[in-house]
């Protein structure tokens, strides 16, 4: 017996002859709409096979002594850069005043005159009539109070920042300089008016503890007294002519951790469901006030996430969350 004979035996589904089948349109919209259904199925079920899932973990971080990268960007229009102290202060203890390793102080016009950059030339404004060309035996006074430990010569004031510095460390208010040789032979007071209606940018990083703290713009130079962490408010209050310090402020950027590459636009629509990491909640805010004794508070959490997308090597990063874990 052939073998095709053999094969047709088990045939469940027994066709009837050519001359006794009807074809109707119905048939047709059912075939033509069974296929299309299974085509969808296994489509789906392809789909379905190739979707990537994410699976959030929340882990405890156990590193101690790690630190954190804090990337700013932040203009102040009416407060001049020899006014803007940047302090670092955390839970452990450490404490960082008039913080300017890796920051920088841009000196901003006037709002009147458009708030662009000033010159660099102007930049050096009275760099050189501090104490560099001075007498190699000359000690200056620090008018009874000690001097400071980052003194250029030990035990000596030569400049009016060492005074100023010297003055801090003993809690003592400074003001402008009057009767002070080393500020007026550098012209601080003169400068610091000539400063009046300028802003500042405060544009660079720092580093941080990973623990509860806080970093802080505030005017005047910072010292402890007591248990107290404050600043002298003197000059900032003082004014000037037809000049109103405020804190008014604009957050060009503010990022926690290091920046992650771009996404490429299929891997955007594919985490834009769960993840925000290329945005930042506080970019581009504003806050305005006419108050001098004005204080802007935000509170951020910040949540230290490790993205591992498939076939990528491990990538540490901060996320901040603006729905769940900033408070403004």
């Amino acid at each position: 017996m052939p073998a095709k004979s053999r094969f047709t035996r088990l045939d469940a589904f027994t066709k009837t002859v050519e001359d006794a089948r009807v074809r109707t349109t119905s048939g047709g919209i059912v075939t033509l709409t069974s296929l299309l259904l299974i085509l969808y199925l296994v489509w789906g079920e392809w789909s379905d096979y190739r979707r990537i899932t994410v699976h959030p973990e929340l882990i405890v971080d156990k590193g101690r002594g790690e630190k954190m990268e804090i990337h700013m960007n932040i203009s102040f229009p009416r407060v001049p850069c020899e006014l803007l102290t940047l302090d670092v202060m955390d839970v452990s203890g450490e404490v960082q005043t008039g913080v300017m390793h890796g920051v920088n102080k841009v000196r901003l016009r006037s709002e009147s005159e458009g708030g662009g950059e000033i010159e660099t030339k102007a930049l050096e404004l009275g760099a050189d009539e501090g104490g560099k060309h001075l007498d190699p035996e000359y000690c200056g006074e620090c008018y009874g109070a000690p001097a400071p430990s980052n003194a250029m010569k030990p035990g000596c004031c030569n400049t009016c920042a060492e005074v100023r510095d010297a003055y801090a460390g003993v809690s003592w208010s400074f003001g402008q300089g009057e009767n002070v040789e080393q500020c007026e032979r550098e012209h601080y007071s003169e400068h610091l008016d000539a400063q009046r209606r300028e802003g500042c940018r405060i544009e660079g990083g720092i580093r941080v503890n990973k623990v509860v703290g806080n970093f802080h713009f505030a005017p005047g130079k910072s010292f402890s007294n007591g248990n107290m962490h404050v600043h002298d408010l003197e000059n900032y209050f003082a004014g000037g002519e037809g000049v109103e310090h405020t804190f008014t402020h604009q957050i060009h950027h503010l990022r926690f951790g290091p920046q992650l590459p771009d996404a490429s636009p299929s891997q955007q629509i594919l985490s834009s469901a769960w993840s925000n990491h290329h945005l930042n909640p506080l970019d581009a805010t504003s806050q305005q006030t006419a108050e001098k004794a004005f204080n802007f508070m935000y509170f951020v959490k910040v949540v230290s996430t490790a993205y591992l997308p498939l076939g990528w090597e491990r990538t540490g990063s901060i996320l901040d969350i603006p729905h769940e874990l900033v408070e403004l």
